[in-house]
């Protein structure tokens, strides 16, 4: 019985009207109703697991994220996270989080991954960890490709929290699954390519602009913004 995660999802649909968020998604009839399924997503937020979840209720679907030990060691935080099932996961020992995952997916869950590890300050696609591919390959379930574009506006990585910012539009779009093969490399490859499509589609179809010089830390590099440009990128 799901004591914790429905009071939980919602409050968090309370506070998107409170906030009046501009919520768009599309593509979620790419999760499916039943069975496991690996939900990998880009990373541009310390808010995306709360809208890669959204994207997943229109199939009554309640997603298992795996994410850091220290979450679910906070006070406030790990209780939550506890009741509603999402996966610790302790880098220095990753191999119980990826076996806990597997056995969710074969009792068909939906197990939530941001392959990047770490946000993207670049907001763009960075390398990314082989997990995702590996656990929806040895589970024999779909690998789920989305991107979230919008959160982080309201609370990312090395800006501060502005979490009662109003009117802000939240851009969702989940893709088609990746096919899964045995080199999970090519299929990591390919993931990194779909996620990285995705992005730069909500990216560029995202409706609003940098209110002006002072506001365009919000926007990659390549699409005129002043954030920083991914490593190895050219500077010219």
């Amino acid at each position: 019985m799901e004591i914790v995660y429905p009071p939980v999802i919602g409050l968090a649909k309370v506070m998107f009207r409170a906030l009046d968020l501009r919520i768009v998604v599309e593509g979620a009839h790419h999760v499916p109703a039943t069975g496991g399924a690996v939900l990998a997503s880009a990373h541009v937020s310390y808010l995306d697991f709360i809208f890669c979840g959204l994207a997943a209720q229109p199939a009554r679907r309640l997603v298992r994220f795996m994410a850091k030990k220290s979450v679910f060691d906070h006070k406030i935080s790990g209780p939550l996270m506890r009741g509603m099932h999402h996966i610790p996961v302790d880098r220095g020992a990753g191999g119980g989080a990826f076996q806990t995952a597997t056995r969710a997916l074969a009792s068909g869950e939906v197990i939530g991954v941001f392959p990047e590890a770490t946000i993207s300050e670049s907001f763009t696609v960075k390398q990314l960890k082989s997990g995702a591919a590996r656990l929806a390959h040895d589970a024999g379930v779909p690998l789920i490709p989305m991107a979230v574009w919008g959160p982080h506006r309201l609370w990312t990585k090395g800006r501060p929290k502005e979490l009662t910012k109003r009117h802000v539009p939240v851009l969702i779009a989940v893709g088609e699954p990746v096919p899964t093969r045995a080199d999970t490399d090519a299929t990591t490859a390919e993931l990194r390519t779909r996620l990285g499509a995705l992005l730069d589609k909500v990216q560029r179809a995202y409706p609003d602009q940098p209110s002006g010089p002072d506001d365009t830390w919000w926007q990659p590099a390549h699409l005129g913004g002043t954030a920083p440009q991914p490593p190895h990128a050219p500077t010219h």
